[in-house]
């Protein structure tokens, strides 16, 4: 299939299960911070640079007057949520954008499909953790190799929360082989559909990001999982 084929049966099966998918989409960019993320930058650039400068020395003169014992009691707060924040990832989070992805990969194949397929991403739990956890660091291995290896290595890994679900039977490290074996010589493919959707983002900007939770998101997994599916047939 061309990336146009795989949008318009993306696009296809997204509208026919409209709600649904948005609902899944929404869950999806919370679990991989894109909404979070776009939200601190509208946030940044919504603050003059003449306020942005003043928080700036106001904060550096607050931090000054600290005490040692303080400074420790800041640094360990913080330490800790970042800890917590990854034990999140690893043990919630991660399952649930299984169970997202999963949703989408279903949809493609049958429109009538609902939400309770997101919990299939709790299914085989240790193994579902610890393949992820593999492709998170070997994704974050590569990237410190510059950023360019990192990125073809992501699009690598790309299809390890599709396959997770759908091949049960293979162990962690068969099922990011299994993704790398899809992908090679889809990469530039995967990443000419990505940057299709470019437009529709730019035009969200418009919309103070509504466009994107009620249609591009859902589009684009909607149309990931139809390139998967192609893939995989």
């Amino acid at each position: 299939m061309t990336v146009r084929d795989i949008k318009a049966l993306g696009k296809k099966v997204f509208r026919a299960n409209y709600w649904n998918c948005v609902i899944a989409a929404v869950l999806l960019a919370l679990l991989v911070g894109g909404v979070a993320t776009s939200g601190a930058k509208n946030a940044q650039n919504a603050v003059p640079p003449q306020e942005n400068a003043s928080i700036s020395v106001s904060f550096q003169n607050a931090v000054s007057q600290l005490t040692p014992g303080q400074i420790t009691g800041i640094f360990a707060a913080i330490t800790s949520v970042g800890v917590v924040g990854i034990l999140l990832k690893i043990f919630l989070f991660n399952p649930l954008k299984v169970g997202c992805y999963r949703f989408f990969n279903k949809n493609a194949r049958d429109t009538s499909v609902t939400l309770s397929v997101i919990k299939e991403g709790f299914g085989d739990y240790v193994r579902t953790l610890l393949t992820l956890f593999l492709t998170d660091l070997f994704t974050f291995l590569w990237g410190l190799l510059f950023i360019i290896p990192g990125i073809i290595k992501a699009y690598s890994y790309r299809l390890v929360p599709y396959i997770l679900r759908d091949e049960p039977d293979l162990p962690s490290m068969e099922v990011i082989r299994r993704s790398k074996e899809l992908m090679r010589g889809n990469k530039w493919k995967a990443f000419v559909m990505d940057l299709s959707f470019i437009g529709w983002y730019l035009l969200s900007v418009l919309t103070a990001g509504l466009l994107n939770l009620f249609w591009t998101n859902p589009y684009r997994e909607s149309a990931c999982a139809v390139f998967y599916n192609d893939l995989k047939d």
